[in-house]
This record gives structure tokens, sequence and C-alpha cells, in this order.
């Protein structure tokens, strides 16, 4: 029984079910031997139960991010957009465990990247990790895991209507090992260039958003224009708007784990991060929302939700570095550069089809910028741990030149290396990044998956069909020995079934 005087009252700790903290003493590279000892007693349970749950928000981003991308899509390839943002926690979880932490955030790395010293999880558990010492290795390595698949999910969006699945679930592996990894080490990596070189980056600024950003512009690029577009026959406009919203919704919530679960704590800090957080990602809604009524007097939810995602994106490499009242400008700013970035694609000829350059890339850019300027030395603190210059608050005016170049370090390496992956990836046979004309027709949920978001399309195809011989079946799912128009199904042309309810006979078929 452990008892202690607390204002003049004993206490029983062990009534109360409570761990004493005590000071690491653990040996060993695993921190100890759990048969022997007690491998709990130096962190605190309120730190463990708050970063497994921040583990679990950022968990929840990830399908947020699949419907946020489907709902600016077009309909015949809604549930490719789904499936490629599961497919990606997946894919990238398995590769965090098999290399990607040791990588990234072993004791024994180097400026750009770790070693193979925790290969396979290798004797993650219970020793302090490198990110912070009140937590243990193994929590730590499954929240920063949630990183890492968060961001291959965000770059992956650049496939949207006429990428493949197959090259895509490899590129995730590759780029994941080649790119994110080595980004995140020298940015959060104690023994990182940039880390070393005092370069501030709370949650992701440059690892996440500027490296999935300029990643989606590279596959974007070399994947080329979607068909028919700059003509009336690719219709921009979002099929689900409803799923735009849940999606932001979901990625709203989760970005309190995702900054907030950044302070690796239950402390002040962690406090003041969600509190930034939020309110940036309400000032950035307002703002995209008003710009867009500007030039056309409609209130559109679709502008606010990319303004909510803005600001977020803005705060994440400041909020754990700013004071409340510099949210705001981060929401104004990195909504506004974002807004106006989405004409960027249009001046370098590019198919961004979802805008992932100007909001992840852009926003991310101004986030670091704006952490140059609103940092502040007492802010850091208030975890009792981190000890910063500050920024220009602080007339710390250095850390602006640190910022750019750990914002251009990052979005070059992620550009070019992409760029270079996805060259070699498309030059193996069977590999090829790009779905063919006929697939793009009908659909990449019909040509790649074989299913559909919703089951009306099938069923409507079913009820035109209703006099061929038959059910209705996929030209994907099953080999056939006619030939059949690249425009038709089933000899069924691909109709948009909007005509059916009195819509205007001038519209392209395959506008959705």
């Amino acid at each position: 029984m452990v008892v202690v005087n607390i204002n003049g009252v004993d206490v029983d700790l062990d009534a109360l079910n409570y761990i004493v903290k005590v000071p690491y003493n653990g040996t060993g590279e695993a921190g100890g031997d759990p048969i022997t000892e007690n491998l709990n007693i130096w962190y605190e349970t309120g730190d463990i139960a708050w970063m497994i749950t921040a583990t679990a928000l950022v968990l929840l981003m990830i399908p947020g991010v699949g419907f946020f991308y489907s709902g600016l899509a077009r309909r015949k390839s809604a549930l490719s957009l789904i499936w490629l943002s599961v497919m990606a926690a997946a894919v990238t979880s398995f590769q965090w465990f098999f290399w990607g932490y040791s990588l990234t955030f072993s004791h024994t790395a180097g400026p750009y990247l770790g070693d193979l010293s925790n290969f396979g999880f290798r004797n993650v558990l219970a020793q302090p990790s490198v990110g912070s010492s009140r937590i243990p290795d193994l929590l730590f390595a499954v929240y920063q895991g949630m990183f890492s698949s968060i961001t291959v999910a965000l770059a992956t969006g650049a496939v949207a209507e006429r990428g493949r699945m197959l090259p895509c679930v490899i590129f995730m592996f590759i780029w994941a090992t080649v790119i994110y990894d080595p980004i995140a080490c020298w940015t959060w990596n104690p023994s990182g260039w940039s880390n070393r070189m005092g370069g501030l980056d709370f949650a992701g600024g440059t690892p996440v958003h500027i490296a999935s950003g300029t990643a989606a512009l590279a596959y974007s690029m070399m994947l080329g224009k979607r068909r028919g577009h700059g003509t009336h026959e690719l219709n921009y406009r979002p099929h689900n708007v409803t799923h735009i919203i849940i999606g932001t919704v979901f990625m709203w919530v989760g970005w309190f784990g995702f900054n907030a679960g950044s302070a690796l704590s239950a402390n002040m800090r962690a406090i003041l991060a969600a509190v930034v957080t939020n309110l940036s990602a309400c000032v950035g809604g307002m703002t995209w929302c008003v710009l867009d009524y500007r030039l056309e007097r409609k209130w559109s939810a679709v502008g606010f939700c990319s303004g909510v995602i803005a600001g977020l994106v803005a705060i994440t490499p400041g909020s754990g570095y700013v004071p409340v009242w510099a949210a705001v400008p981060y929401g104004v700013l990195g909504a506004a550069f974002a807004n106006y970035a989405t004409k960027l694609k249009f001046l370098l000829g590019v198919d961004d089809a979802l805008d992932i350059f100007a909001v992840h890339a852009v926003g991310g850019l101004v986030g670091n910028i704006c952490t140059a300027f609103f940092a502040s030395r007492a802010i850091a603190h208030l975890d009792n741990v981190q000890v910063i210059n500050g920024g220009w608050l602080d007339q710390n005016w250095i850390q602006l030149g640190y910022q750019l170049a750990d914002s251009v370090a990052g979005g070059t390496y992620s550009f070019v290396g992409t760029t270079l992956i996805l060259f070699i990836i498309n030059l193996i046979p069977g590999l090829r990044l790009r779905a063919n004309e006929d697939a793009e027709i009908l659909g990449i949920d019909d040509a790649e998956i074989g299913e559909f978001a919703y089951d009306y399309v099938e069923l409507t195809r079913e009820v035109l069909n209703d006099d061929v011989e038959g059910e209705t079946r996929s030209r994907y799912s099953e080999d056939t020995a006619t030939p059949l128009d690249p425009r038709e199904k089933n000899s069924i042309p691909l109709v948009d079934t909007r005509i059916y309810a009195g819509q205007s006979s001038h519209q392209s078929p395959h506008a959705r």
C-alpha cells in the first residue's frame, strides 16, 4: 500500500488505482522484461489514454479523405477514391511496421534517414520514444503510423477518374519508403537536419501536406488530363456534396488528434493546439465561402468545406507553437492563398482533379511561413519540456529562412522523387499508370473494382437493358466474344440517366 499526505489527508494511491510515475530506469532496447518488471510505471496513464485516443482520431481522418475526394469526383468513379483511401491505410500501416518506422524514428538515425534497427518493430516496446520521453516507443510508433497513412491517402487522390488501382497500390508502398520516411525523419527525428537546424513543424506542414500536395501534382502530370478535359464533355461539378460534408466533418474531428496529439502528452500544449486547430478551421471555412460568393453570389457548401480543410492544413505546422489569436491569420491566409492557387492548374496545364496541390501544398507552405512569424517561446514551453527561440514575435528573424529551407527541400524532394517513381512504375509491364479510354468512359468503379458507390447505377442499366438476354454484366468482370463499342456496356449506350428526368439533351451523355 502506498499512502501519501495530500493537503493534510492521507490518501491510499493503490485504492485510487493510481500508478506512480518514476524516472525511467529500464534495461535493454525494449525497455525491460515484462515478465519480471512492471513496464507501466514510467508513464502517466493519462498520457497513454490521450495518445491512444489521438491515434484513433487520426485514423478517422483517412475515410474522411475518401469521402471528401469521392464527393468531388464524378459518380462513376466515386467508389474507387474511397477504396484508395482505406487501402492506403492498410498498405502504409504494413509498410510502417515492416521498415517505415525504423527508417524514420530509429534511435540511431542519421540527418536524412534512419536505419533498420527497428525492422519489423523489433525492440519497439517500452523504451521512451524519440519523440517524447513521456510515451513509450510502441505508442509513438502506432500514432506516427497514422500520419504516414493519411499522407499517402492524400497523395493518391491524384489518380481520380483515370488512374489504375494496382500501380497506385504499389506506388503507396514505394512512396512511403522513399519520400515520406526521409522527410519525416529530417523534420521530427532529433537527429534530422531540419530539426537540428531549428525548423519548426509541429504536426506535418512539410512531411504531410507539402509532400502529399507536390506528389499529387506530379502524379497528375504523369497521368495526363482526363478524357474530355477542357471541353463540355467533362462536368466539373461535384457529384455528391453530402459526401464532401461528411468527409470534412470526419477530418475536422480527426484533426484534433492530429494536432493536439502531436503534443505527445495530455498537457496544456495539447489543449492550445486543439483550440487553434478549431479556430483556424472555422475562419478558413468562412474566408473561402466569402471569396466564392464574391464571384458567384452563392453560399457554396463545397467552398466552405474546402476552406475548412485549408484552414486546418495551414495551422498544422504551427498548432503547438502559436498563441490562440494567431489562428485567425492562419485561417484567413491559408484559405485565401489556397483558393487562388486552384487557378494554378490552368496556368500549368495540369489536370489536378481534386485541387490537392492548391489546398495541401500551398496551404502547408502558408502554414510554415506563418509559423516563422507567430511562433512563441512561451507557447512551445507549455509542455514544460520544449525550448525554442521562437519566431518574429520573439525577434528571431532567422526563423523565416529555416521555414523556407525546410518547405522548399521537402516540396522539391517529393515532386522530383514522385516523378521518378511513377516513371519507373509505368515502364513495368502490367503496371501502366493510366486506365485506357474504354475504362475511363465506363468509370473506374466498373473497370477496376466491379462495384459501385450507389446500386442505382447498375439498377438503371438493368432497367434500360431489360430486353437483352441474361443479367446485366460488367464487361470487365466477364470475357465476351462479341466486340463492344467502347461507349456501350452490354450493347446499351452509357447515357446519363438525368436526361430521362427532363435534363437538357445537349449535355454530353458521358458527363457523369
